[in-house]
This record gives structure tokens, sequence and C-alpha cells, in this order.
């Protein structure tokens, strides 16, 4: 269609023509399913391709739709060994689209999803992603962010204490009831924050459906996306977050079977270790790092739950559902910290 609820056509070739790109022929836009977050639309003329990103259409939680934080991290990345969407334009304030938007180029690929996704590997296919996946993960955390222009993102020191606290305040804007564990968990993980942490980007939402892979070799990530979490901080969160993903529940949060809960990978304890050996790092206290993780997949769940019942799940089936995960990920981070 030439229009969609939330970009229209005129308004999107609009802010292409404003940052120098050519618009050849009607532009089409498309919804792309899968999100739970920011909207993701397919964008295409007659000789181009582009993706676009913009929030919600209500129940935005704050500081979790950040369009301008994902263009100036991946366009300090374009010329790493990190593989990122080229930046094409982007709407800082949506005085042209209506809200904050991006856009960047269309990369050609596979997005696994859904354990169906998955079917078409080999056993060694998934081995080989698994360790694709990690090795990109490293090299994320290996870039120098003050000489690819990050010196100024974010604050490195005290990171994984702020997000401790980010968290307990999300979880105010999105509860849809009360959890007194949630208290329970928040004021532990705020007793246990390791004294000193390395400092890198963190990308904040790594998994396999946030990557794009090479369309003929699983080994090969051609993209990394979704950056809408991304800051400067301690590295050991995102491992954390990329192994308590494999958790069999967070399926209920996506409403289907996640194609990385599947048991084809290697266990969330493997992931680690194997990230640890890449990057040549310690794991730290991980028991802090892994409840650190349940408890933002915790508030992640009520989100989208909160968002669905305020008409913002950008049409997605079971966003009503997801927060029947949120006790489960909060019992496990209560767990880990044990």
């Amino acid at each position: 269609m030439a229009d969609h609820l939330g970009l229209r056509a005129d308004d999107v070739r609009k802010l292409l023509s404003d940052n120098g790109v050519e618009v050849t022929g009607e532009l089409h836009i498309d919804l792309i399913s899968g999100g739970r977050s920011n909207l993701t639309f397919a964008v295409n003329d007659d000789v181009h391709r582009w993706v676009a990103r913009r929030p919600p259409m209500a129940g935005l939680t704050p500081s979790a739709h950040d369009m301008e934080r994902e263009w100036a991290v991946t366009s300090a990345l374009v010329d790493t060994d990190v593989p990122v969407a080229t930046p094409v334009a982007l709407d800082r304030t949506g005085d042209v689209i209506g809200a904050p938007c991006t856009v960047v180029e269309f990369v050609d690929g596979q997005v696994i999803r859904s354990t169906d996704d998955l079917a078409s590997w080999s056993d060694a296919e998934v081995g080989a992603n698994f360790d694709a996946m990690v090795r990109t993960l490293a090299d994320l955390h290996a870039v120098d962010y003050k000489a690819v222009g990050l010196a100024d993102f974010g604050r490195p020191e005290g990171f994984a204490a702020r997000q401790v606290k980010l968290w307990t305040r999300q979880w105010g804007h999105v509860k849809t009831r009360e959890l007194p564990d949630v208290e329970r968990l928040a004021a532990a993980l705020a007793e246990r924050v390791p004294e000193s942490a390395r400092s890198t980007i963190v990308h904040g939402d790594y998994r396999v459906d946030n990557t794009i892979i090479a369309a003929d070799d699983p080994a090969r990530i051609a993209a990394v996306v979704d950056w809408e979490l991304s800051a400067l901080g301690d590295p050991l969160t995102d491992v954390a977050l990329m192994t308590v993903y494999r958790e069999p529940v967070f399926s209920r949060v996506l409403g289907f079977d996640a194609a990385w809960t599947s048991d084809r990978y290697p266990d969330g304890e493997a992931m680690a270790q194997r990230y640890a050996e890449v990057a040549g790092v310690d794991l730290g206290d991980w028991g802090f790092y892994l409840g650190l993780a349940d408890f933002k997949l915790a508030v992640i769940a009520e989100g989208i739950t909160h968002r669905a019942l305020q008409g913002g799940s950008s049409g997605a089936s079971g966003a009503e559902r997801a927060a029947e995960a949120t006790a489960s990920f909060i019992a496990d981070g209560l767990k880990a910290l044990k």
C-alpha cells in the first residue's frame, strides 16, 4: 500500500528528499511483522528498498523507543567489523513523519524468528550461526567507542546501577498489577551491583531475530538491527540477556515458538562460556548479570501487554498475554542471585 497507519508515503518522500535521497516513482509501505516495540516498515519505490522505524502508536515507555539513539550508534558502526544497515535519513523531532523516525538501507538476508524458520538449517548450520552470533557480539564489545565518535553517547561508569534504577522505574510505568517479588528483586539487585566493569558499546537486545543472516550462509551475520536500547556500559549485561532469552518462557512474550529458545542451540551457560573464550574475559558476578537480565525481560514482557491494552501492539497477536511471563522471569532472577 502507498500509506500505512503511522507512516504516510508523502511524508517519507519528503524525509528522503530532505536528506538528498532520490525517490523514483511511487513509494509503497508495508508493515514488517514480528515487532513488539518500535514499528518497522518496508519502504520501496520503483528502484530502491529501505526500512523505516518509528515508535509505537500508543503506550510508549520512557527512553525505550529512542530513534536518535539507533541513528547515532549505527552511523558510528558502519565502518567497523560490526555489520549494520547503512543509515539513510533521520527525523529527530517527528516534524516530518509525525514521530521520530529513521530510514536505513534494506539488507538482503534471512530473519530467523520462529522454530519453523530454523527448521531449514542443519544442526551444523545452527552451530555455525551460534558461533557467528557470539563472535559478532564480541566484535561489538571490542569496538573503541571513542575512536568511532561515540564518546558522548552516554556515561558508561555506573551503568549497571543505573540499569537497575531504570528498569525499576519502567516497571512503575508499565505494570498491569502488583507483584511484590518485583520490588524484592529490584532491591536485591541494587545491593549486588559489581564495583567495577568494562565499558563498551552494548546492544541491549541481542538475539538471533535481531539480526539479519546472509541468505546463503547461516554463519554470516549480514546486519545487527534493533538498536533502540543501545548504550555505553557493561558488556556482560548483553551476554546475560542473550542467554536468558534462551529460556522457553520467552516464547510466551513473543507469542510464538521463538527460534532463540530452540534446544538446537547450545544452552545459556554454554553461550556465556563461549563468549568468555572468544572475548578473552571473565564473566564476573554472573549471578548478578543473570538476575538483571531476568528483571529486564520481566519488565519488557509487562510493557508489551501494557501497550496492547492501550492499543499500541502494532497488530502483533498475543501481546495481551505477554505479561504471563513476567512472574517467571522475576522468580528466575531471584534464583540467580542465590
